[in-house]
């Protein structure tokens, strides 16, 4: 598998690419290479403005300030002049500042040159005004205005955005094209954003981020401390994020263990937060069980509220005390020392009421802390894992407490607010994987959670009324580049998720990042690689059980995917060509070579238990190249993309799991009877037909449903609401047939566990099947590593002709993807 390159930017004269990565609001503002009549000069050939900030103004505009100073060296070459006087000394100017923390903003407004109405005392809004004519002596100003202290940061990155900067031009090098000009013109007023807290949770780092940081960033403490996070909290600016939950693994002291960190936050108006384990900004795992005796000059007692309250209480106690002038949001209640359950009575309703006990007192610390009501500080509960079965019990949670709504770690969010829970004042937010560790397995190495899934997934929990926080498990960063960057920019406008076409947004993501001559290309494999990792997650392949006639199909898909890489390559521009191999290629052929890898061996041993040597030869032959291949071009990830840059940062074999181990050589092969893969083969040969929804969809045999493009294994999935019927007509003998309905394995959320649908053949008597599994049973593990849900019902003909299927869905969330028929013999 050659390894190829790739760049190129988007521009033309006028540009309005990242008008799909933000709100519009009655907004005309352009980008141009070429001087229009009332334009601002960014850099020319003749001039290059100054950029003014107030010093009294927050640290964080300083900041933006700096980095868009860089930003334009990085386009022009040319050096923009940071002046935090008040006093205007050249002819063009960029002033920033937030209302009311600078002078220069305020007299702006106070002298009608600028109209902040539709911003003041607003959450991080933004106005980027061309000002002709301010002053005497300045000919124009380009003013961008900030409701506070983020909305300016945000306003000066969204111009730098505009100028063809990507929000990863640091952490995955995506250089911009080379520009002698740029001007701007027009007025942009942003939008409230449509989920206020809008974060990531940095995760698993013990094979990338953490490795790497103690060897490339902060070498002084050899762990991810402040030069790691300052590049960390920039990456959220740019992407108009504002939360965090710092890294927490064993391999990581606690955020709050290096100083510096909470102040760096605060430096650049980052909120941090802590995960579904870590309460009142605590990282259990380092300062409970490791680091207590060095603070308390004593051990710890036992993590039991209810025998040892008034020790864990003052801990808690003294991380509130230190952190009340930071901004935060507190996660309330109580978990195991790490990801376990809360230590307890064995009785779950004496849990539930411990649980609530804790929670009391956690906000009687807030309280007193903050020396306000603990109604007027933001809190949130996460019903992760076992605690959500606590929650359902009903434990009581205060009204202005905010829920966070968890995924099954798999993508897939198991429950959210019923009416009466969306009255709530707290609101509700959700917590969302794109990288994990735990059961049925994990996916800590590439990462394939698709646009589409975490589109349709976080709309519905929008739609459902969790739009206060989001926050998304996003491992290392990297790869998760492009996943990351849809799943926050969802989170800033929610229009950026289009359901009839998800894919739009890949498109307009590689025009900005590779060039619109490579978009279409770009998103035809990423929709691709998405496709088949839905059937199989590169984590997972080894896990599932594949006929050969699926292997064959399969290994067919991967090579056109590969060659579709390889053609892509060819036309990247030496410039991107590091970007291109870290958010395309690498993830791609790692994927291809990990299926190569499986599947070929899985062959190998069909053919060796068939006693075809030659055949069983030659596969295990390409399983053994294709695993070599994986270690060399992860080397060149680490050790020379960027010069080097990245160096300890990927692992192919993330704790070491089995599907990472090497192939076995032929002569390690061994007859083996596997009963059901047999059974699976027999199934296999009594297909009569199977009808994908993208195939029902364009036939025409549905009525009042949504085809949701890119969703699923089959690359689509049809919706519907009430009175939604699939009506299918095909000619069948008579016999006994069992027809198959596979699912996108999401839930039924309305909790009453059905995710139902009747089938009726021929006006025959109506079936009902329901496919809503539970987290962690059997049926869910194996539905998660498959990609899809599944229920059968069997139906019997009497006479051979024309046959009539009808398929009713019975909750708005069962997302079909394809319809199979078999001969029962």
């Amino acid at each position: 598998m050659a390894l190829k390159k790739k760049s190129l930017l988007f521009y033309c004269s006028l540009f309005f690419i990242c008008s799909n990565f933000a709100q519009t609001n009655k907004n005309n503002i352009a980008i141009t290479s070429t001087a229009l009549a009332n334009s601002f000069t960014l850099f020319s050939s003749t001039a290059t403005p100054a950029f003014y900030y107030d010093s009294k103004d927050a640290k964080v505009v300083q900041i933006a300030a700096e980095a868009f100073a860089n930003d334009v060296n990085l386009i022009s070459g040319k050096t923009i002049k940071l002046n935090s006087s008040n006093k205007i000394d050249r002819e063009f100017a960029i002033i920033a500042g937030t209302i009311g923390h600078s002078a220069l903003i305020d007299d702006l407004i106070k002298t009608k040159q600028i109209n902040v109405t539709a911003i003041k005392d607003k959450w991080e809004l933004f106005s980027i005004t061309v000002i002709n004519q301010p002053y005497k002596n300045a000919k124009k100003i380009l003013a961008i205005a900030g409701s506070d202290r983020r909305g300016t940061a945000f306003g000066i990155f969204h111009v730098s955005r505009l100028m063809g900067i990507s929000p990863f031009v640091w952490w995955a090098d995506v250089l911009p094209e080379k520009k002698q000009e740029l001007f701007i013109s027009g007025s942009y007023v942003s939008a409230v954003p449509s989920v206020q807290y809008r974060g990531i949770f940095i995760n698993d780092e013990d094979w990338g981020l953490q490795p790497w940081a103690a060897k490339n960033m902060d070498t002084d403490i050899k762990d991810i401390g402040p030069k790691t996070y300052a590049k960390v909290f920039e990456l959220l600016l740019r992407l108009k994020a504002n939360y965090i939950w710092p890294a927490m693994h064993p391999c990581t002291k606690a955020f709050y263990y290096y100083k510096q960190n909470p102040k760096v936050a605060d430096d650049y108006a980052i909120v941090v937060g802590g995960s579904h384990c870590e309460p009142m900004l605590r990282n259990n795992v380092c300062e409970w069980a490791e680091t207590y005796e060095e603070e308390y000059k004593k051990k710890p007692g036992e993590w039991r509220y209810d025998l040892n309250k008034d020790e864990i209480y003052k801990y808690w106690d003294d991380r509130i005390k230190e952190s009340v002038n930071y901004e935060s949001v507190f996660t309330v209640g109580m978990r195991g020392v790490h990801d376990g359950s809360m230590s307890g009575p064995k009785d779950p309703n004496e849990k539930v009421k411990l649980l609530e006990k804790v929670i009391t007192d956690q906000r009687e610390i807030l309280q007193n802390n903050f020396k306000k009501s603990s109604t007027s500080i933001p809190q949130i509960f996460v019903p992760y894992k076992e605690v959500l079965s606590l929650y359902r019990r009903g434990m009581q949670l205060a009204d202005d407490v905010t829920i966070i709504w968890p995924d099954d770690n798999h993508g897939y969010i198991r429950q959210l607010p019923n009416e009466e829970e969306q009255k709530r004042t707290g609101g509700h937010g959700v917590y969302y994987h794109l990288s994990y560790w735990g059961s049925p397995a994990d996916y800590l190495w590439l990462s394939t959670m698709s646009p589409a899934l975490i589109g349709y997934e976080m709309k519905k929990a929008y739609d459902y009324g969790a739009k206060k926080l989001w926050v998304f498990n996003i491992g290392d960063i990297k790869p998760a580049e492009l996943e990351t960057q849809f799943a926050l920019d969802m989170a800033w406008d929610i229009s950026n998720y289009n359901a009839s076409d998800p894919s739009a947004y890949i498109y307009n993501w590689a025009a900005e990042t590779f060039g619109k001559e490579n978009a279409s290309a770009i998103t035809r494999i990423k929709n691709l690689y998405y496709q088949l990792a839905q059937a199989g997650k590169p984590e997972h392949v080894g896990l599932l059980k594949f006929t050969a006639k699926e292997i064959n199909e399969r290994l067919e898909a991967y090579q056109k995917l590969n060659d579709m890489l390889d053609s892509c390559k060819q036309k990247i521009s030496k410039s991107r060509s590091d970007a291109f191999f870290q958010l395309v290629s690498y993830p791609v052929q790692s994927s291809c070579l990990m299926n190569y890898k499986v599947l070929q061996q899985q062959l190998a041993l069909k053919f060796f238990n068939e006693n075809n040597i030659t055949e069983a030869k030659e596969n295990a032959l390409a399983a053994q190249t294709a695993f070599k291949i994986i270690p060399e071009i992860t080397e060149r990830y680490n050790r020379f993309i960027a010069g080097g840059k990245w160096n300890g940062m990927m692992s192919w074999h993330p704790r070491d799991q089995k599907v990472f181990n090497a192939p076995l050589q032929f002569d390690s092969l061994k007859l083996k009877t596997d009963s059901a893969l047999l059974q699976k083969e027999t199934r296999e040969a009594q297909l009569v037909k199977r009808i994908t929804a993208q195939q029902l969809f364009e036939n025409k045999s549905t009525v009042n449903c949504k085809l949701l493009t890119a969703l699923g294994i089959s690359g689509a999935g049809i919706t519907g609401g009430d009175n939604a019927v699939i009506n299918y007509k095909l000619q069948l003998n008579a016999g006994l047939y069992s027809i198959v309905v596979k699912c996108l394995p999401v839930y039924a959320m309305e909790k009453e566990k059905q995710l139902s649908y009747t089938v009726v053949v021929n006006n025959d008597a109506v079936q009902t099947a329901n496919v809503h599994a539970e987290t962690e049973t059997a049926v869910w593990k194996e539905n998660v590593l498959r990609g899809y849900s599944m229920a059968a019902t069997e139906h019997k003909l009497i006479t051979s002709g024309n046959t009539t299927i009808v398929i009713q869905p019975k909750n708005k969330n069962l997302v079909i993807n394809q319809i199979e028929i078999y001969k029962v013999q």
